[in-house]
This record gives C-alpha cells, sequence and structure tokens, in this order.
C-alpha cells in the first residue's frame, strides 16, 4: 500500500478510513511521539486495519501568536517524511485556522473523527487538547468513545533522564548546539530542508562551493558550522556546513551553506535535505582570508573524522536516506 498524504479529509481514500488513529502536532516526532506511534500501529496490525497521523499545518500557536513566531522542528513535508518512514499507511495534514479552532471539542469528534475517518481508535498523549477553548481533553474522548463507536488510547510521555522527552527540550538543546542530545531524544539525526538557492558565490572562490536554504527566520539552530549529511537529487553526501550570517563579509540574512565533500554538480533549485550530526564551533570574524581558509580546511577534516564514525541511530536515519543499513 502506498503511503498517502491527505490534505483534504473529505477525499480520503475509502481503504484508509476505519483505521487507528494517532493525533496531535507530533513536531519533531520525537521519541516520545514514536512512543504513540509505535502503539497506534501494532493495534494496527493486530486488528488489520490502516495506521494513520493526524497532524494540523501551520502549528496551532503560530495561528494565535500575533506573528508566526515559532522554531519548528519539521515542517509539513519533513513531517510527512518521518510518518512514512515510521511505517504509516498515510498522513492528515488538516489546515489549522482560528475558524477551525472554534469548532466545538463534540463537533471535532462527530464531524472529523467519526463521519470522515471512521476511526475505529483514536491513540494520542496524555497532554492532548482539541475544540474551542481545549475543551476537549483524553477524558473527554474518552468518555465520548463508547458513545461514537470508537476506542481511546492514552500514552502517558516518555522519560529521558530526569525530564520527559518533548519538543521543547530539544529546541531547547539545538539553540545551545548540542545536536547529539538533540538527535538523541529524536532518535534519528535532526534534519532540515528546502530548496537550494543562489548565492555570491563567495565560497566557490575560496575553494569551499556551497549548496545554500534560506531557513524559516524563526529557525532557532545556533549560529556556526555543522558536520552534516546532504541528500539532494536522490543521493546522500558527506559534508560541512555554516549557519549564520557571515560575519567576515556581509553579516546579513541568516543562511545555512553546505559544502558537499567531493561534489562538483549543479543543484540550484532542488529540494535538499541536511542532517546535523555535530556541531563544531560558532561563527568566527576571521583577520584575513587566509585563516578563514585555514579554519575552513580545520573544519573539513574534523568533519570528515567525525563522519567516519558516524552511524544511523535507528531504522528512521536509514528510511529517511542519509544512511545505509
Amino acid at each position: 500500500m502506498a503511503f498517502t498524504i491527505v490534505e483534504n479529509l473529505g477525499e480520503l481514500p475509502k481503504h484508509l478510513r476505519g483505521g487507528v488513529v494517532a493525533i496531535g502536532n507530533f513536531d519533531g516526532c520525537h521519541r516520545g511521539h514514536q512512543s504513540i506511534f509505535e502503539r497506534a500501529q501494532q493495534m494496527a496490525c493486530a486488528n488489520n486495519v490502516p495506521a494513520l497521523v493526524l497532524t494540523f499545518e501551520p502549528h496551532p500557536r503560530d495561528v494565535f501568536a500575533p506573528k508566526p513566531f515559532m522554531f519548528r522542528l519539521t515542517e509539513r513535508n519533513q513531517k510527512a517524511r518521518l510518518v512514512e518512514a515510521m511505517g504509516f499507511d498515510g498522513v492528515v495534514i488538516m489546515p489549522f485556522t482560528k475558524e477551525f479552532s472554534q469548532k466545538s471539542a463534540q463537533d471535532f469528534i462527530e464531524h472529523y473523527i467519526v463521519d470522515q475517518l471512521g476511526a475505529s481508535i483514536v491513540t494520542v498523549g496524555a497532554d492532548f487538547h482539541f475544540g474551542k477553548d481545549r475543551a476537549g481533553t483524553p477524558q473527554y474522548l474518552v468518555e465520548a468513545g463508547p458513545k461514537y463507536g470508537f476506542d481511546v488510547v492514552i500514552n502517558h510521555m516518555l522519560d529521558e533522564g530526569d525530564a520527559p522527552v518533548s519538543s521543547t527540550r530539544v529546541r531547547e538543546a539545538l539553540r545551545e548546539g548540542e545536536v547529539e542530545f538533540a538527535n538523541q531524544l529524536l532518535g534519528y539525526h535532526a534534519f532540515i530542508a528546502g530548496e537550494v538557492s543562489h548565492g555570491d558565490k563567495r565560497g566557490r572562490e575560496l575553494g569551499y562551493p556551497t549548496a545554500n536554504l534560506h531557513l524559516s527566520p524563526h529557525e532557532g539552530l545556533k549560529h556556526g558550522v555543522y558536520v552534516v549529511r546532504a541528500r539532494v537529487k536522490g543521493k546522500t553526501y558527506d559534508g560541512v556546513a555554516n549557519y549564520g550570517r557571515r560575519p567576515m563579509f556581509d553579516n546579513g540574512t541568516t543562511l545555512f551553506e553546505t559544502h558537499i565533500f567531493d561534489f562538483a554538480e549543479e543543484v540550484y533549485g532542488e529540494y535538499m535535505e541536511v542532517a546535523l550530526c555535530q556541531y563544531l564551533r560558532g561563527e568566527a570574524n576571521f583577520n584575513s582570508l587566509d585563516e578563514l581558509i585555514t579554519a575552513m580546511d580545520q573544519d573539513s577534516e574534523n568533519a570528515r573524522a567525525v563522519l567516519a564514525k558516524e552511524k544511523a541511530m535507528s531504522d528512521i536515519d536509514v528510511k529517511l536516506g542519509f544512511f545505509a543499513d
């Protein structure tokens, strides 16, 4: 069965009705979310029904803020990629608007869960809320289930150390450059994605051509140099990247600039995904171009050493294409 992305519930394919549905924002699809996903798939397999994720775009916090502000771990395409890699039959991406937020919890259940999804089992996190004024709680779902003919499974948060695994903790780790800890919480390598755009070609002049991504203005990654694996045009490559404002030159718009090792293809306009393996150092303003090139040489050497030992953290990394089996 091919993985299906559904953006209009009225067009849900018949073969996806009647399944187990995991509902939530799931930003990051981290290990806490994965515990929900695994349980959903186990139940779907046991009942011989499809397994779906129902999520929302944009993030509800951005809808209610005066202007978007969220540091997103996974934009729409990334989330769909992860849900597919985790073995679901499909993902439903519901448009979240202020008008949608005013629907009552009962309306949400009747119109979406029952009429359009025909869900047999609904599974959510213990902190999930829905409907106008967040009146819909996990307990509300549990009580509504028998009336409408679906079962409900509530999942409690997964602990890591002295605190639960959460999107907030992943964001905090990435803001501090703690890539390896963020990846540990995620259960796979954090990755950013976008269309490769033209830059000022300065990297090419220095012997370090880069593929440039313009990330969201709300991107929270710490500025600096990263060890990365880049996936573009169906292939994956080792590399080193800089995220920031290039203080030696224009100190302008933030860019994620990836230098792919031993690579000479044109990739402008291509969709590229870049997995973060390790944070090497912060951005610096060098006294000369020679000092900058020396630092870039050292960064590349360090990155190659890291990548020689880097392995997939899970099957998710493999299915995303960043690492081999």
